[in-house]
């Protein structure tokens, strides 16, 4: 959620949909891999855990500092800088939501308490649920977006509090990157 808010106060409401719409393109992927089994093999590996913790961290932390890095990421300049791509945007949704142990974790343990392991309709329940999760979501989201989008004006005409959002985004994706790597197995 951080990411998308700060990608919409820092570049307009496209860039804060397109990594939305790449934080969701991860939840499919995640309900995917639950739905089929996949994710609990990889919560129960200890090094695919591992891996993916430690790639989860870093990227948090590379987001934490680009977040103070060089001037304010969310600095609203009255000339037009150039957003970043749709892609880009995406590809950073994407990476944020696929490279964090606590959704997998989130995932194979939420989801799973609704369906009993021998129904033989489970994959379909599964996905309902994932599925489901993501649509509200997403609505939730939207509006967190199109909000963010009209405060983007106080921040235009207020530099410290701008700068102070930096910050506070940074503390939020380094103290992520550290509950990731404290993350435990099941």
């Amino acid at each position: 959620m951080t990411l998308f808010l700060g990608r919409t106060l820092s570049q307009g409401k496209a860039a804060g949909h397109a990594a939305l719409f790449g934080a969701m393109s991860g939840l499919v992927i995640h309900t995917l891999l639950v739905a089929f089994g996949i994710s609990a093999l990889l919560a129960a590996s200890q090094a695919g855990f591992t891996a993916l913790k430690i790639m989860g961290a870093g990227y948090l932390l590379w987001l934490a500092i680009g977040a103070i890095r060089g001037g304010s990421s969310l600095t609203l300049n009255k000339q037009k800088t150039k957003p970043a791509s749709f892609l880009n945007n995406w590809l950073a949704g994407i990476s944020v939501n696929l490279l964090n142990p606590k959704i997998v974790l989130f995932f194979i343990t939420f989801l799973p308490q609704f369906v009993a392991a021998d129904d033989p309709a489970a994959i379909g329940k599964l996905l309902f649920l994932g599925f489901y999760f993501i649509v509200i979501g997403f609505i939730i989201c939207m509006g967190i977006v199109a909000i963010a989008s009209r405060f983007a004006t106080t921040l235009t005409n207020n530099p410290r509090l701008t700068r102070f959002l930096d910050y506070s985004f940074a503390a939020i994706f380094g103290a992520f990157a550290i509950r990731i790597l404290m993350a435990q197995r099941l």
